[in-house]
């Protein structure tokens, strides 16, 4: 919307996550908080600000040019925060203010509290909700026709006030003509010495213009202070999203120890052992067996393919395969179909083509490796020559034996064999055998001889 602006706060220093880091760039799912924040701001408004001051130079170059920035050179309270905001504002127009610690929020969420806003003609709207328990919390103090009077914080409420349920999220809808007027109004005259954006609301009212509060859901409008809560949102997310798949065709053996990310996309009759986790944007195809144990990282799985105590960062694996146990498969790994990638097997940057075999014990990497090869237990591709990574090439059919070193860049043509125990540093031709060992030596007597003497 063009007269529609949004402002995040995300300057405070988050004390209690106890960290190096800013609190609004801890993750959750895989995503830093704020994240979630500009996700559901952006579907109403293009036009998106965040205050940044504590460790903002993480934040800012996180975000980069995806948002407009303010600088708080002070952490001096989320009044201050928005007023030191408000110049690169029109004074004309709707801005809708949220912390950038309430990751659950919705775009739909924002939409109804703007529309709320703008039917009800109110100068300032607060989004709101019902607590069973609000202690802690600023209550929404109502009149007799329902428009908000003020927020009274709980350290200030009477007994009376404290039996309010509906308490202030912390996000809100403005008239900006009305919010600039109120800024310059409010004090710090508190404990804390700090200027409360919660104060313009009183000032909003006594200037003649109205405050509604449209109630939202809770759980919804949870923040995040520290990793207690962080885990424990992490946990509500992580069973809904497990459930969702439960209920769409996905068999999970433990919930409460398999982790899936909100942008992964699993196929029907997969089923999921404990200990797997799946994170970013891992696509599962069904019939699928992954774990127990198992970690996929942006991976995509063909159909049909177990993947057992394995790990698959940011690669492919085609259909019907079986990887592990303990295999390593590092980034921009592409796997054919029919494979078989066992037991401490590890890949890296490398292709592998439809029905090869990489047993057990081996390295496959910075190559590519053709159809129906045989890469046989203890061989290596030895790729780094202490200064630049090169490629080794072993075509179709052909097969590497045992303890086998290639020495790249080298070739391996179609259907040649490599003997047991060579180290291979030239190319070996099609259907050739190639040898690189030296020849067996027995001498006679010699253990008997030694322990003489």
């Amino acid at each position: 919307m063009k007269d529609v602006y949004g402002l995040i706060l995300a300057a405070g220093q988050g004390k209690r996550m106890k960290s190096k880091h800013a609190k609004v760039l801890h993750t959750l799912k895989g995503r830093p908080i704020i994240d979630y924040c500009i996700e559901a701001v952006s579907g109403i408004t293009d036009d998106i600000t965040v205050v940044v001051g504590s460790r903002r130079e993480e934040v800012m170059e996180y975000l980069k040019d995806t948002v407009k920035f303010c600088i708080q050179e002070y952490q001096l309270g989320s009044g201050h925060a928005a007023k030191v905001a408000m110049r690169i504002f029109p004074d004309e127009g709707t801005i809708l203010i949220l912390p950038g610690d309430v990751p659950l929020i919705r775009q739909e969420t924002l939409s109804k509290l703007l529309k709320y806003h703008r039917d009800g003609d109110y100068s300032a709207t607060i989004l709101s909700c019902i607590m069973e328990d609000p202690s802690g919390y600023g209550r929404i103090v109502r009149d007799s026709d329902g428009n908000v009077v003020a927020i009274v914080e709980d350290r200030d409420a009477s007994e009376e006030i404290k039996k309010i349920a509906e308490i202030n999220s912390a996000v809100y809808c403005f008239e900006l003509k009305y919010l600039k007027k109120a800024l310059d109004m409010i004090n710090n005259n508190n404990d804390q010495r700090e200027y409360y954006l919660t104060d313009t609301i009183s000032v909003i009212r006594n200037s003649g213009g109205r405050v509604g509060a449209f109630i939202g859901d809770a759980k919804e409008l949870a923040g995040i202070n520290d990793r207690m809560q962080l885990a424990e949102m992490e946990k509500q997310l992580n069973c809904e999203i497990v459930e969702r798949w439960m209920r769409e065709g996905v068999t999970v053996i433990d919930p409460k120890t398999t982790y899936i990310s909100k942008e992964a996309k699993l196929g029907k009759d997969v089923i999921l052992y404990p200990g797997t986790i799946i994170e970013g944007t891992s696509v599962i195809g069904e019939d699928c067996a992954i774990g127990p144990n198992t970690r996929i990282v942006s991976g995509i799985i063909g159909c049909g393919t177990s993947v057992t105590y394995s790990i698959i960062l940011e690669s492919s694996v085609g259909e019907n395969c079986t990887v592990g146990p303990f295999a390593y498969l590092r980034p921009n790994s592409r796997i054919g179909n029919k494979v078989k990638i066992g037991d401490f097997v590890e890949v890296k940057n490398s292709t592998i083509g439809d029905g090869t075999k990489v047993p057990h014990l081996a390295y496959v990497g910075d190559a590519d490796i053709g159809s129906g090869v045989n890469f046989s237990c203890g061989a290596i591709t030895v790729n780094y020559d202490g200064k630049v990574k090169h490629r080794t090439k072993v075509a179709d059919r052909a097969f590497i034996g045992c303890n086998v070193n290639l020495v790249a860049p080298v070739e391996i043509e179609e259907g040649a064999f490599v003997a047991a125990g060579s180290t291979i540093t030239e190319k070996v031709p099609g259907n050739a055998l190639g040898i690189a060992r030296c020849r067996q030596t027995n001498i006679e007597g010699w253990v008997t001889k030694k322990f003489e003497e």
